[in-house]
């Protein structure tokens, strides 16, 4: 075969939050707050500012991890002005969101993978996240499929950095141009290409219409099963 192995973005690629889980959060929030309750990404990303305490790499393993989402939810109810039964208020919203439910599996996933594996490819993930990567994919079901979990905490870089990436390819032995990866955020993809990846960046509103574009997992498939009876360059 042309290409030895597939990795993967997470979140929005392989998974996706669950709305009902972020539906339950802004009115649980509201209501404690007596005001609407938003999250926008600059408000999330000043609370995880505050939550690291100073300490950076914010997390090194799945205790840190928890330490920090128990401070994290704490400092938000905080902005939120929430103050009675914060302790307790803080606990609940992070036993009800953290790794319990909160992502779920885009319809073609298990399929995709279930077949990949079978074609004997290796597979990874690599992804801009905590050190819960594995976590969350036994909890759906799918760690099973991967041979590593390349996680941007663990490594010291986030993508497109080259080095998050070649840790990936070093976790499997295999080189970037052996490779295939799929990412949601095009910058990303584009950083795996650069690399020598062959990186597509997957878009389901199909608004995307670019030569390294997919609508869906199973293009991916038509295109490793091209590969696997054609040795030549895709252009």
């Amino acid at each position: 075969m042309k290409y030895r192995a597939v990795f993967f973005d997470r979140d929005n690629t392989l998974t996706y939050f669950n709305p009902e889980k972020e539906r339950w959060r802004d009115e649980t929030i509201a209501a404690w707050s007596g005001k609407p309750f938003e999250l926008p990404y600059d408000k999330m990303m000043k609370l995880f500012s505050q939550a690291s305490e100073g300490r950076s790499p914010w997390y090194r393993n799945l205790e840190d991890e928890k330490a920090f989402f128990r401070r994290y939810y704490r400092c938000l109810l905080q902005e939120e002005g929430v103050e009675e039964s914060l302790e307790e208020r803080a606990e609940k919203l992070f036993r009800e969101l953290w790794c319990n439910g909160d992502r779920l599996l885009f319809p073609e996933t298990r399929e995709v993978l279930e077949y990949l594996r079978g074609r004997g490819y290796k597979m990874g993930v690599i992804s801009d996240t905590s050190p819960s990567l594995e976590y969350t994919l036994e909890q759906l079901g799918i760690a099973k499929y991967f041979d590593s979990f390349t996680a941007s905490s663990l490594v010291g870089a986030g993508k497109p950095n080259p080095v998050i990436y070649q840790a990936a390819l070093d976790s499997l032995g295999v080189k970037a141009e052996e490779s295939l990866y799929v990412d949601d955020h095009p910058p990303e993809a584009e950083g795996a290409r650069a690399l020598g990846f062959t990186a597509f960046r997957i878009d389901r509103t199909g608004e995307d219409r670019g030569a390294w574009t997919i609508r869906s997992l199973t293009d991916l498939v038509r295109f490793a099963e091209n590969s696997e009876s054609y040795k030549g360059d895709r252009r």
